[in-house]
């Protein structure tokens, strides 16, 4: 098997599942009770704690643990609109965020917010300054997504973050979920205030995330019913499974610092041979994108009919987002984007891991010269 899907969902490592393994038979207390072995959970989950801040540089303090990146961004977009309503009703992001955020502020529109959603250019990339002069007086919070999930284009956040910083009322998130383990983002330097994070993207378990909040950051809460999280999300923590995410972003991190390089060889060297194929069109920046995503369509084809082709040779690629790949509706990033209408309808995504080999990404381009022109053939006969 190949498995190219890797921005849906990454396979978690071995000394992962040990980490979670052995969390879950020995710290099984639960973390808030007062007993020795809730003691020693909680022991645990602190460590993990410092160990995530540590790899993101921040306070252990500025840690808030949820069950992944739909959960991170709807608290930090809802919990931050709704804790500042009485101050203004105005939010700001962009036409190419995740279906999480994107569906998060939908909801917020339809309770009276008002949202203003920024355009990005044919890279699929925002411009800072456009951010910036559709800050109002009862603008309150701004979310940006950090590395594109669809495309791979990394957006300015740093300098965002510095245009921003002159309005010290107005919150500032980014949802990380796909650059933290391919694309380091130094939070403190890019005046993020708020910051989400996915553990299975990066090869630990599902169900697990993480919600950066700057100190003096406040925001409601979306779960009640408990103080865990420092009450800004109720619910008995999932120590094992955030034992296995702190894991796998430390060694996501130290593979990154060895294997950066060859990534980044692997995506230019499927993204130029695409180039020269005929009836591809590479959807993926040449510069300024992540090392590990490459977007690519074919017009005039079914995406899912290639990824069905695909798959009955044991290729595992991706239309779009997982939250949104069994919607039949064109890519809205590509779309947002304006490269058209065909290539909206047509795109797929190859997504890596660190342990994806050259090998592989040779025998799908293979794959490809086989089985597009005989489906275009078929669909010229077709028409």
């Amino acid at each position: 098997m190949v498995y190219l899907d890797n921005s849906a969902t990454t396979k978690p490592w071995q000394e992962v599942l040990h980490a979670y393994q052995e969390a879950a038979s020995s710290y099984f207390g639960n973390p808030s009770s007062l007993h020795k072995p809730g003691v020693e959970a909680e022991m645990l989950l602190n460590k993990a704690r410092e160990s995530v801040a540590s790899l993101l540089k921040t306070k252990a303090e500025e840690i808030v643990f949820t069950s992944g990146g739909t959960e991170g961004n709807n608290l930090a977009i809802k919990g931050t609109a709704l804790e500042h309503r009485n101050r203004g009703r105005h939010l700001i992001t962009t036409t190419v965020e995740h279906p999480s955020v994107k569906e998060a502020f939908s909801q917020l529109e339809a309770f009276g917010f008002e949202v203003t959603y920024v355009s990005v250019d044919r890279e699929g990339r925002v411009r800072p300054e456009d951010i910036e002069k559709e800050v109002r007086n009862d603008t309150t919070l701004v979310s940006v997504i950090h590395v594109n999930n669809e495309i791979g284009t990394i957006q300015p956040i740093q300098e965002i973050g510095e245009r921003l910083k002159k309005f010290p009322k107005l919150y500032f998130h980014t949802d990380h979920v796909q650059g933290a383990a391919h694309v380091p983002l130094d939070l403190h330097a890019a005046k993020v205030d708020l910051c989400t994070i996915s553990g299975h993207k990066f090869h630990g378990v599902k169900g697990t995330g993480v919600l950066f909040l700057k100190e003096g950051t406040v925001l409601s809460p979306l779960f009640h019913g408990g103080t865990q999280e420092q009450t800004y999300r109720a619910g008995t923590e999932n120590v094992p499974g955030i034992t296995a995410m702190a894991k796998a972003l430390r060694i996501s991190r130290q593979r990154l610092a060895t294997e950066e390089q060859r990534l980044c060889q692997l995506k230019d060297y499927l993204i130029h041979r695409l180039q020269e194929m005929e009836g591809a069109e590479v959807n993926t920046p040449d510069q300024g994108a992540a090392p590990h995503i490459v977007n690519v369509s074919f017009p005039g084809l079914k995406p899912e009919v290639i990824i069905q082709e695909l798959t009955k040779r044991d290729f595992h690629l991706s239309t779009k987002s997982a939250c949104s790949s069994k919607l039949k509706e064109p890519s809205a990033v590509v779309e947002a984007a304006g490269l058209g209408p065909a290539r909206a309808e047509s795109a797929i995504r190859a997504s890596f891991s660190f342990d994806t080999a050259e090998e592989e990404i040779t025998e799908l381009l293979e794959i490809f010269h086989e089985i597009i022109p005989e489906m275009k053939k078929v669909m010229g006969a077709e028409r």
